[in-house]
């Protein structure tokens, strides 16, 4: 993990009120080096040796979400991917675009998308999550 990196790992942690501990901090690397949300396994996958175990991601991963510095973006293939939450709102994330011919996930984050009241009687909104599909760039 590099220097800066580490230091806006410490930075996110202290925010939240969160110790800084070594999965914390591995896990949050792994997010700041995305450029695309990871599900728990390639997240898994880039630390490599000496990562910490599966349950010990996932926990993590979990506490993160819990204190809003990583969200949820997006649920494929039956696996969540993750990412840091400093694009997205507590009621709103940032649109995600998945190329439906390569497979790949890209996030739009300039892509204001407004947020939807219910025209239905009783039904209340309080979070949106906005996934587009289509071809990408390198695919059309």
């Amino acid at each position: 993990m590099s220097p800066a990196i580490s230091k806006k790992c410490e930075k996110v942690l202290g925010k939240a009120g969160l110790r800084r501990t070594k999965p914390r901090m591995a896990v949050l690397s792994a997010l700041f080096e995305a450029t695309k949300p990871l599900s728990r396994q390639q997240i898994a996958e880039q630390l490599s040796e000496g990562a910490p175990d599966k349950v010990t991601i996932y926990r993590t991963l979990e506490t993160l979400v819990e204190a809003d510095v990583v969200h949820k973006a997006y649920l494929q293939d039956r696996a969540w991917h993750f990412e840091l939450a400093h694009n997205c709102t507590r009621k709103q994330c940032h649109p995600h675009f998945t190329c439906t011919r390569c497979g790949g996930t890209f996030c739009l984050t300039q892509l204001d998308m407004p947020m939807p009241r219910s025209p239905y009687k009783g039904y209340h909104i309080t979070h949106q999550q906005v996934r587009l599909e289509g071809l990408c760039p390198q695919c059309s």
